[in-house]
C-alpha cells in the first residue's frame, strides 16, 4: 500500500477540495496527479481519505438538510415513512442503490484500475462537459415558485440521478456533474441541481469510506490512517470554499458555461496526450 510524501497528501487534498462539488471530476483530478508529475498512484484508498473529507464539508454546509436526511432515516428504520423527512431519505436511498450495486459490480470483476487512464478520463471529461451543457441550456434557469424542489423530485427522477451517479464511477465523468446534468434535464434550477447532488453524495461517500477505512484498521496500517486525518481535514477546508464559490456563482445566474468549457480545455488536451 502506496505512503503518500507531505506534498503528495497536501496536493491531493487540495486538489480533492476544490473540484469534488464543481461538476469538472475530482477523481479524474485526483488520478492525473500522479500520471502528469510521475508520482506513485495514491490508489483508491487515499482517494476515499480526501472525498471523507469533502463529506464533512457538504454535512456542515448543508447542515440543515443534512438533519433533515438523518432525521428521515431514523424515522424510516422506526417505519415511520409517511413525513417529509422520511420521504427525502427514501428517494435518497434511491438514488444511492445503483453507484453501490454497480460499484460493487465492478470491484468484483476487476474493472476499477482498467478505468484508470488518460484515454478514458480524457473522453469521459469531453463527452461529460458536452452532456452538461445541453442539459444546462434547455432547462428553466429560474426558481420554481409554485411548489418546493423536494416536492417535485420523483422517485422516477431518483432512480435517474442515481443511474447518472453511477456512471461517474468512471473517471472523469463527475458524480457532482452527472448528477447536476441530469437535475438540470429534469428541470431543477441550478442551485436546486446543485443542492440534490451533493445531498446525494453523502451516502455514497460515506459508503465508499467505510469500506476502505476498514481495510485499513485490518492491515494495522496506522500510519496511513493519521495520512488521512491530515488529508481530510485539508479537504475539508478547501472543499467549504469551493462550496461556498459554486452555490454563489448559481446564486447570481451564472450558467455551466464556465466549467463546460474547462471540461472541454480538458479533454480535448488529455486525449491530444493521450495519442501523441
Amino acid at each position: 500500500m502506496n505512503h503518500p510524501d507531505l506534498l503528495n497528501i497536501v496536493a491531493l487534498s487540495l486538489i480533492q477540495g476544490v473540484t469534488e462539488f464543481l461538476p469538472i471530476s475530482s477523481s479524474g483530478h485526483l488520478i492525473l496527479w500522479p500520471l502528469l508529475t510521475g508520482r506513485p498512484d495514491q490508489g483508491v484508498t487515499m482517494d476515499v481519505a480526501v472525498h471523507l473529507g469533502t463529506l464533512a464539508a457538504a454535512i456542515i454546509y448543508f447542515h440543515g438538510d443534512a438533519r433533515r436526511l438523518f432525521r428521515g432515516a431514523a424515522d424510516v428504520l422506526r417505519g415511520r415513512v409517511s413525513g417529509a423527512d422520511a420521504r427525502l431519505a427514501l428517494l435518497i436511498a434511491l438514488a444511492t442503490a445503483p453507484v453501490l450495486i454497480f460499484g460493487a459490480a465492478a470491484k468484483y470483476a476487476g474493472l476499477t484500475d482498467g478505468l484508470r487512464s488518460i484515454e478514458v478520463i480524457g473522453w469521459a471529461t469531453l463527452i461529460g462537459g458536452l452532456l452538461l451543457w445541453a442539459a444546462d441550456r434547455r432547462s428553466p434557469n429560474r426558481r420554481n415558485g409554485k411548489s418546493q424542489p423536494d416536492d417535485r423530485w420523483t422517485a422516477t427522477g431518483a432512480l435517474l440521478m442515481g443511474l447518472a451517479q453511477a456512471a461517474a464511477l468512471v473517471p472523469g465523468v463527475s458524480r457532482s456533474g452527472a448528477c447536476m446534468t441530469m437535475a438540470r434535464a429534469l428541470g431543477f434550477e441550478r442551485t436546486e441541481a446543485a443542492r440534490l447532488a451533493l445531498l446525494m453524495g453523502i451516502p455514497a461517500i460515506l459508503a465508499a469510506g467505510l469500506h476502505e477505512a476498514a481495510g485499513v484498521v485490518v492491515a494495522g496500517d496506522f500510519r496511513l490512517g493519521a495520512e488521512f486525518l491530515l488529508g481530510a481535514l485539508l479537504s475539508c477546508l478547501a472543499a467549504l470554499a469551493a462550496l461556498h464559490g459554486m452555490m454563489r456563482m448559481f446564486s447570481a445566474a451564472w450558467t455551466m458555461l464556465p466549467f463546460v468549457i474547462y471540461r472541454l480545455i480538458l479533454g480535448a488536451g488529455l486525449l491530444a496526450c493521450a495519442y501523441a
